[in-house]
């Protein structure tokens, strides 16, 4: 008999329904991910007790961690399906596999989650250049090596959730906005053209919600699939809100 991966999916059919585990048995093949042991299911979704069930509903884009949009929890840690290989996995844990929805965003339904929250992070902080006509501005300014390269990595951010769902301070009792928002609003502070919108963005990092509420857990910086330094945006954005602070009390 061929070798079988145990699969242990915590279930949850609409967001108000109680949760439940189903444990499903897939053949070993070599190169396995988490998305494929998904689909392994979606194609025979049939327990080990022989009951027949429903496809496990996840979300998923791109297969190649650049859309963010597969985090889960595997294994008890947060990361992306497409890259979690089922080899590395049951190093960790020989016996089974457990995926699980992430803990700080509401369950759609099974490992499927809403995560608005952080899109809506984004639109507080103006992650964005404005942009007021498509009419043809010429060269913008020139950006340094140095600071191309201070930036780029902050550009990789897919949104994934990873960070926030590490986070302490990012729950339900909190309007803590999240290191993917802070660290956002860094890199569009620091650019030739963001940095007229500074002050707005400034607003946010500086009132409820913002830097002030980080706890220094450093946990987002471990779980970043990008590998971004967050720990650097957080304390630029403490640095910056500090003397915006005090600037604009120096004004009144």
């Amino acid at each position: 008999m061929s070798k079988q991966v145990t699969v242990a999916v915590k279930r949850q059919d609409t967001q108000t329904s109680g949760s439940r585990w189903e444990t499903f048995s897939i053949p070993y093949e070599p190169g396995l991910n988490v998305t494929t042991i998904l689909q392994r299911i979606a194609a025979n979704p049939v327990t080990v007790e022989g009951e027949s069930s429903t496809p496990v509903a996840f979300d998923a884009c791109c297969l190649e961690e650049v859309c963010g949009a597969c985090t889960m929890r595997v294994n008890g840690r947060v990361r992306q399906a497409c890259t979690a290989l089922v080899d590395n996995l049951l190093a960790e844990q020989p016996d089974r596999i457990t995926l699980e929805p992430m803990t700080k965003f509401p369950v759609v339904r099974d490992l499927h989650v809403d995560r608005s929250a952080m899109f809506e992070s984004l639109k507080r902080v103006h992650a964005w250049i404005t942009a007021d006509g498509y009419f043809d501005r010429g060269a913008a300014p020139r950006m340094s090596q140095d600071a191309q390269e201070d930036a780029y990595p902050l550009t990789t951010c897919m949104t994934c959730g990873c960070c926030v769902e590490s986070c302490p301070q990012f729950n339900d009792g909190s309007s803590f906005i999240g290191p993917a928002a802070i660290s956002q609003a860094v890199l569009f502070n620091e650019h030739p053209v963001g940095k007229f919108d500074a002050n707005a963005r400034m607003e946010v990092l500086a009132g409820d919600g913002g830097i002030a509420d980080c706890g220094n857990a450093q946990n987002c910086l471990k779980v970043c699939p990008k590998n971004i330094p967050l720990t650097q945006s957080l304390a630029k954005a403490g640095r910056a809100a500090t003397k915006y602070v005090i600037s604009r009390f120096l004004q009144k």
